[in-house]
């Protein structure tokens, strides 16, 4: 079962709407206005992704919330930020690359992992949120489920490799 969309919360709808449309390439696809608090209105942006999904943003009117309020879903909660993030699919290296590439082209600051089993490219939005592209390399076996059950269930489990992290700065002026 997919999911049909993630919504969150923006901030600063402007930055969002022009982070989606263009660096991570989504289309716009649907406004919904509703009422937010007893004087206030929210738009539901939703930001086709393709393979049927969507992520969607609130910008909320509302005079009724809290000054300062943060969008980020982790460290807006004292976490780190690659705690809670969203990872889109990427299908294949050529679609991995084109993804970093346009991240790049717009200037950018981003990095990619080596996971040994999935291949990944990280960025913030505008929103301090994280998001990535994941590249499935190889299939999940049998002996993998296993080892996640042994992990799961071990009190002090043996820490992982580290993988490389291969970072791309910003670029000035873009």
């Amino acid at each position: 079962m997919g999911i049909h969309h993630v919504a969150l919360a923006t901030r600063d709808v402007e930055a969002t709407h022009a982070f989606y449309t263009g660096p991570m390439g989504f289309r716009l696809a649907k406004v919904e206005v509703a009422k937010a608090g007893d004087d206030g209105f929210a738009k539901h942006l939703f930001y086709d992704t393709g393979d049927d999904g969507m992520i969607a943003f609130w910008d909320i009117h509302d005079p009724s919330l809290p000054a300062g309020w943060s969008p980020a879903i982790a460290d807006g909660l004292g976490l780190p930020r690659w705690s809670n993030h969203i990872a889109f699919d990427a299908h294949s290296a050529e679609e991995l690359e084109t993804h970093l590439t346009r991240w790049r082209a717009h200037g950018l600051f981003c990095w990619q992992i080596d996971h040994g089993w999935c291949r990944s490219i990280y960025v913030n939005d505008p929103n301090d949120i994280m998001v990535e592209f994941c590249l499935t390399t190889r299939k999940l076996t049998d002996a993998d489920a296993g080892e996640a059950e042994e992990l799961l269930r071990n009190p002090k489990p043996p820490i992982g490799k580290t993988p490389a992290v291969e970072a791309y700065p910003a670029k000035t002026g873009a």
